[in-house]
């Protein structure tokens, strides 16, 4: 059976918090969970991750908490702890034991397991509520790192003519596949990856995080069409300043920008 390391970070303060959020990010966790008083990360079972994980406690000044999780736990306390997730009256996202949604535009049923995009975290929040401003319909849109599928499931209700997503981490494939399928999303394409496909879409959503995201901009930037939007997010707001750099290089201008938590979305095309 597989294991999980779980680390809780017990914070006094939202500095701690977001400071946390911002030394995970470049590692590949499999999900996160953040309360008013705790950070919780988890990780397939490897080794290395106590002594990172201590030296961001000792840097933050975090307690920190560990424990093993067996796969079949680990699932069943994320379930019982997941609550729907409201984006202001544009979408919702629960769990089929959760009663309808009402007043919402578009609703989203996923099974609540730990792939990162369940829409709790602010970058999910902030890449939902951008993409309402974008048109959909009859576009190709690329979803780079989808986690659970949400942003790929939403692109397919919003009209795309096509979704292609990918994520080079395996639970989280079968998560989004399952996902799609509880939501009657056809017309997605789902692989397991972690380069961007030699394609060109009109859309791209990208919430990963910085050192990714500055890696793959070039890729990105290729595989965007004439007048496409790049929708990008996974960046704490002292990223800013780097990642606008990057994109002015590679033609792209800021369009609209979204901060959620001292976590920052943007949006962005050609110059």
């Amino acid at each position: 059976m597989k294991r999980y390391q779980q680390y809780i970070f017990a914070t006094t303060e939202t500095q701690q918090s977001e400071i946390i959020s911002g030394l995970l990010s470049q590692y590949s966790f499999t999900g996160v969970e953040e309360t008013e008083n705790s950070l919780t990360v988890f990780f397939e079972e490897k080794e290395g991750n106590d002594e990172a994980m201590e030296q961001i406690a000792e840097i933050t000044g975090a307690v920190l908490t560990r424990s093993m999780m067996d796969d079949q736990n680990w699932n069943s306390l994320w379930e019982s702890n997941f609550e729907p997730v409201r984006v202001d009256d544009f979408v919702s996202i629960r769990a089929d034991f959760h009663p309808p949604t009402e007043g919402v535009e578009t609703e989203i049923v996923i099974t609540p397991k730990m792939s990162f995009g369940t829409g709790h975290h602010a970058t999910t929040w902030s890449m939902i509520s951008l993409m309402r401003s974008i048109g959909f319909t009859g576009k190709k849109v690329f979803d780079f790192g989808t986690g659970t599928g949400i942003l790929a499931i939403l692109a397919n209700k919003m009209g795309a003519a096509s979704v292609t997503a990918i994520d080079n981490d395996s639970w989280s494939i079968n998560n989004a596949r399952e996902n799609f399928e509880r939501n009657n999303s056809s017309g997605i394409t789902l692989i397991l990856a972690d380069e961007v496909p030699g394609k060109v879409f009109d859309i791209i959503l990208a919430n990963i995080n910085k050192n990714v995201i500055l890696a793959q901009l070039t890729a990105l930037r290729k595989s965007m069409a004439v007048g496409g939007t790049l929708l990008i997010s996974g960046l704490l707001c002292e990223d800013e300043e780097d990642i606008v750099k990057a994109a002015n290089s590679q033609g792209l201008q800021v369009k609209d920008k979204l901060i959620r938590a001292n976590w920052l979305c943007l949006k962005l095309s050609d110059i």
